[in-house]
């Protein structure tokens, strides 16, 4: 232990802040949501894989949502799992580790909104260009929209990361239930400006382009809606808009909320509430897409 403790590629994981009371309860729960996670979009997966009949845009975006999901969640939920009946001063993880927990993190995050953007465009194509939906959201069109989601995500998030790798270290504390790139970087004692700037920018990029894109791609189903007198067309738009827009909705609320705590150190645990709800988001999410087919 002594040892551990003077390697600097050691790290002090400060985790959830759980009562010995209330330990076994919190395990249960966390397991039961990641189970529940996993069973939902597992089955989801296989399901668009094995019926013919399912291999449209839409379900294989949905597929490509639950590969999302299914990483995250498994990316941090066991780790924190983990750290629930390890005492909070013996809670540690490899430097490397850290990083590339932090790595996945934001890749999970980062796809998430471009795949919703994705999403989003489907829906507008579908509704306000029925005629046209077969020929512009083809499987060439929706494979390749895929491949830029997570492409361009994963070359923003090795730069983020990279930038935060790079610096060296005088702290050995990360106050959160699992690493990310901003616990990363107050590791140092150097100037992180360059850090700052690069993922403020980077998340003005994907928060702000995923926004707008969803944003004006509603406006414009809503006011086809509203010029539309086909009661059969607003109700579909409505069934296949309603949990996109609201998922949609609560992980940007989810994402503004933890960036601006994360400017307030004092305020770690209401970060760390925060972080658990999103993940609940994501498996009511799952639950829903489940039941739509």
């Amino acid at each position: 232990m002594e040892n551990m403790t003077l390697n600097e590629d050691i790290l002090l994981l400060e985790g959830l802040k759980v009562s010995p009371q209330s330990t076994i309860l919190s395990f249960i729960f966390l397991l039961f949501i990641y189970i529940f996670a996993l069973v939902s979009n597992i089955t989801l997966v296989v399901l668009i894989c094995t019926s013919s009949s399912l291999h449209q845009p839409m379900y294989l975006l949905f597929c490509n949502m639950s590969i999302n999901d299914i990483f995250g969640a498994t990316i941090v939920t066991p780790h924190v799992l983990r750290d629930i009946f390890i005492p909070q001063p013996e809670r540690y993880i490899h430097y490397i580790d850290c990083a590339f927990q932090a790595f996945c993190v934001h890749l999970y995050a980062g796809t998430s909104h471009t795949v919703l953007m994705i999403m989003a465009f489907d829906r507008y194509v579908a509704i306000c260009n029925p005629l046209r939906y077969a020929t512009i959201m083809t499987h060439r069109m929706v494979l390749g929209l895929s491949v830029w989601a997570w492409a361009t995500t994963f070359i923003g998030v090795t730069i983020l990361i990279g930038l935060s790798v790079r610096l060296s270290r005088c702290r050995r504390v990360i106050p959160n239930p699992f690493c990310d790139n901003a616990s990363l970087f107050n590791l140092s004692c150097e100037s992180v400006l360059i850090n700052n700037i690069y993922a403020l920018g980077y998340t003005v990029v994907i928060l702000g382009s995923s926004t707008c894109s969803v944003t004006l791609t509603y406006l414009r189903i809503a006011i086809v809606c509203l010029r539309s007198k086909n009661k059969a067309l607003n109700s579909k738009a409505l069934q296949t808009c309603a949990t996109h827009l609201a998922v949609y909705v609560f992980m940007l609320a989810s994402a503004l909320i933890i960036i601006t705590l994360h400017r307030f150190p004092q305020m770690s645990d209401y970060r760390k509430i925060k972080q658990i709800k999103q993940r609940i988001a994501t498996l009511f999410h799952s639950r829903r897409v489940v039941q739509i087919k």
